[in-house]
């Protein structure tokens, strides 16, 4: 407003010493020395405020946009995380990165010219009210110009509306492939897809870059006419003015301001094409933050804090459990995953969960960690139901390994303690001796404080696993719930893992868990203490592991196959070594 209302006083300042300095200079044929000092004292001051508003608007505006755009990051990252795993599924991850990246500017964008364009408006009003307090003619004139581009702005905005919005799209698509590729990077090196993955890239970039153009090129053509307005109406002004001045209607003081005014007007007012011109794809982008914001399906937590006093092993029960993911599609009907499940981890013991590919082991571990919620029934640790424990009692007595480990893009001391209060190096190492870590961890170049890359680059899928099997347990959990966590690892040091916590479990740095395992090899079912076994989402038969083996034909072949698989796998790490060990150069012919 300051800086509005400067640019008119400037126009009527620069009136009067052109008016009143200027032109009785010329006819005396002298420049009095006084009267310049004051004109050239006032055209400074004038700046000067001008200055200070330019400063104080951009100033204004940089905190503003960027505050907002840093708030609502950390509001769409804070829906992300609230929102359950079956949301995540359905939505694609370069999607997520945009809506809190490129989505999220560009819905802000407009704050950065909104300062200017306020002004601006100001600045109309009071360029509007001088008109009339000068002469009606002109303030006629500047009646037709104003209106006109606003026009012109909103057929602008109503043009540009569906191209900003494409492009935004195309944006988010873009980054979704760029992402898939370098994610799926193993899967597209070794199929040899290099060339393909590339090209549906270009593909997709090549339709943002003409959806672009598009945006672009209608740029091109309203700017100019943007620009010709206000240029067309100092024009008119001079025109009429001249006609006023002849009649003595008005002043050459008073022309001179008003067209000047216009003049300096033009550039403000493309401030409010600014603003109008941005709309358009800052709709697009808060469209799509919307989507996340507005999204349903978190998981409310409920105010129950299991006793602190109590540290022992914790005691996981099923009851009557369905649950079915939700549809791709609205219309569709969820598939079925669990049904009637039910069985109790009792306190201290270990139970392993069999079943064959597909009958909902993973989802019974997800459900006892509460990643997701049951359509019926219930689950409970020491007999309260997870729904009502609060985020952080639940966090502090389970611990979930995952299948697929993920470890930080930084130190193994990180990676283990997370920054948990009270997580020392001496509990560190006792977490990584326990997951049989200690020994390839005290091997590398910088002990505890090696950097491991993203997603774990530079360690081995059995050495992930167990880091991220040490990172579960250094948090001291009461229930240990082990997704196929040790698959990657050699049989003997998967044993010796398990073996490890149920004879060590109560000891000084040593977790007093009870154990829900997802297990495959004979080695590690043999050591728990009852087998729970699953088909179709069902469990079939509890018991120990020699007695189903006597009473289950299903698990028998089941448990017969994973054997036999092992055995295989291990005749031909055999056979490899053999090969290894042979001189260079040997032609054999081995029957395998």
């Amino acid at each position: 407003m300051l800086f509005g209302s400067m640019v008119i006083v400037s126009a009527y300042v620069v009136g009067a010493v052109v008016g009143d300095v200027v032109v009785p200079a010329i006819a005396r044929g002298e420049v009095g020395v006084g009267t310049l000092a004051l004109a050239a004292v006032a055209l400074f001051g004038i700046s000067v405020l001008r200055v200070v508003g330019i400063f104080g608007r951009r100033l204004g505006a940089g905190y503003m946009q960027y505050r907002l755009q840093a708030a609502y990051r950390r509001r769409v990252t804070r829906r992300y995380l609230d929102l359950p795993l079956s949301w995540h599924h359905r939505n694609a991850t370069g999607t997520l990165l945009s809506n809190a990246n490129s989505d999220v500017e560009a819905a802000w964008y407009p704050i950065a010219p909104l300062p200017f364009a306020v002004g601006t408006l100001v600045m109309l009003v009071g360029a509007i009210v001088s008109l009339f307090a000068t002469d009606w003619a002109l303030a006629l004139v500047g009646l037709a110009v104003f209106p006109a581009l606003f026009a012109l702005n909103v057929v602008y905005s109503r043009r540009m509306a569906p191209r900003q919005a494409r492009a935004q799209r195309l944006r988010a698509e873009v980054s979704g492939i760029a992402h898939e590729s370098f994610d799926g990077a193993l899967v597209v090196k070794t199929m040899g897809r290099e060339a393909q993955e590339t090209a549906r890239f270009a593909g997709r970039a090549g339709e943002l870059r003409d959806a672009l153009i598009a945006v672009g090129r209608l740029r091109g053509v309203f700017d100019p006419l943007l620009e010709t307005l206000p240029s067309l109406g100092t024009l008119a002004v001079l025109v009429v003015g001249a006609f006023r001045l002849r009649e003595g209607a008005i002043s050459v003081t008073e022309l001179v301001s008003v067209a000047f005014l216009f003049t300096v007007l033009a550039f403000p007012v493309r401030a409010i094409g600014w603003v109008l011109a941005e709309l358009p794809r800052s709709v697009a982008g808060w469209d799509r933050v919307r989507r996340v914001l507005d999204a349903t399906g978190e998981m409310p937590y409920g105010q129950h804090v299991l006793d602190p006093a109590t540290p022992g092993p914790a005691t996981l029960t099923f009851t009557d459990v369905h649950f079915s993911y939700p549809p791709a599609e609205a219309h569709q009907p969820g598939a079925q995953v669990l049904g009637e499940v039910g069985f109790t981890v009792p306190a201290g013991r270990t139970v392993a969960l069999v079943g064959p590919t597909g009958a909902g082991k993973s989802t019974i571990a997800s459900l006892a960690v509460r990643l997701v919620d049951p359509d019926s029934g219930v689950v409970e640790l020491d007999g309260v139901n997870v729904r009502d424990l609060t985020a952080a009692s639940l966090a502090g007595t389970v611990a979930l390994v995952a299948q697929v480990p993920f470890v930080f893009d930084d130190t193994v001391r990180a990676n283990v303690a997370l920054d948990r209060a009270g997580i020392d190096d001496e509990d560190v190492w006792a977490a990584l001796r326990l997951a049989e870590a200690d020994g390839f961890v005290a091997a590398l170049p910088e002990g505890l404080d090696t950097m491991v890359g993203e997603r774990g680059t530079s360690l081995s899928g059995g050495q992930r696993q167990r880091l991220t099997l040490a990172r579960a347990l250094a948090g001291r959990p009461r229930l240990l719930v082990l997704d196929d966590a040790t698959s990657a690892v050699d049989p003997r040091v998967e044993a010796a893992i398990l073996a490890g916590l149920r004879a060590s479990a109560g000891e000084p740095g040593v977790p007093a868990a009870s154990i829900l395992v997802v297990a495959y090899r004979r080695a590690t079912i043999a050591l728990a203490d009852e087998v729970v076994y699953v088909e179709q989402g069902r469990v079939v038969a509890r018991g120990t592991h020699t007695e189903l083996l006597a009473t289950v034909g299903g698990y028998v072949d089941l448990v017969t196959a994973y054997e036999q698989a092992e055995v295989d796998r291990a005749q031909e790490r055999a056979y490899d070594d053999e090969v290894a060990q042979l001189p260079s150069g040997l032609e054999i012919e081995v029957d395998r």
